[in-house]
């Protein structure tokens, strides 16, 4: 390799983002040239510093890890996703694999298998451990099982206003933080409880703890 892979590492927990950094500089083949501690801070380092691989974690605050990869994906194609958690569930892997991850691992992965994921992701391979190809591959065969998480057919704003609405902003608070309109903040906020069959504030942050996406 004639250079060192750049890494983005986000994981809200400082301990394990700590480990994660500390493992990819002493390998010798990685730069690790940002930290996120939420989800929000990692699309933003993401966009400022165009890491090739980025390392992401699926329950974070401020925006959750599907989101994050979505964003990412969108913003910037050629970027490498590995999703690093401790999900194992299809309900995990399915929709976040369809969102633009291109690798999916276990934090109870050795680091040899984290390192040749990393690699193999920098090199524009795809890598899923055992449990993810599992849940792949279940999915494959029967196809007509899958399930529709109706959280997918949100819009980009929907989602965005989802995500305030569980962290207890009000449609005023929404209409600053996002410029728009109080009616036009009620409106996604409304089509977004229709989608996902919800009635209430309390409904939707129950919805959004069952899919982790707190």
């Amino acid at each position: 390799m004639n250079r060192r892979i750049r890494v983005l590492v986000a994981d809200d927990h400082t301990i394990v983002r700590q480990g994660l950094v500390s493992l990819l500089r002493e390998s010798g083949q990685c730069e690790v040239v940002a930290e996120a501690g939420d989800g929000m801070a990692a699309v933003e380092q993401a966009l400022a510093k165009k890491p090739d691989v980025a390392l992401v974690d699926i329950t974070m605050p401020r925006l959750n890890g599907f989101e994050v990869v979505r964003r990412i994906r969108e913003a910037l194609p050629d970027t490498r996703i590995l999703v690093l958690t401790v999900h194992e569930d299809e309900e995990y892997v399915l929709p976040i694999v369809s969102a633009g991850a291109d690798g999916y691992l276990l934090k109870n992965t050795a680091a040899t298998e984290l390192m040749a994921a990393v690699l193999a992701l920098f090199e524009g391979r795809h890598y899923f451990g055992p449990e993810a190809t599992r849940a792949i591959a279940e999915r494959l065969r029967n196809p007509a099982e899958m399930p529709v998480d109706p959280y997918q057919r949100l819009t980009p704003r929907e989602r965005e206003v989802f995500h305030l609405v569980v962290t207890g902003k009000g449609s005023k608070e929404i209409s600053r933080l996002l410029g728009i309109s109080v009616k036009t903040a009620e409106n996604h906020r409304t089509r977004l409880m229709e989608k996902l069959d919800v009635h209430s504030a309390v409904e939707l942050v129950n919805y959004a703890a069952r899919k982790g996406l707190l």
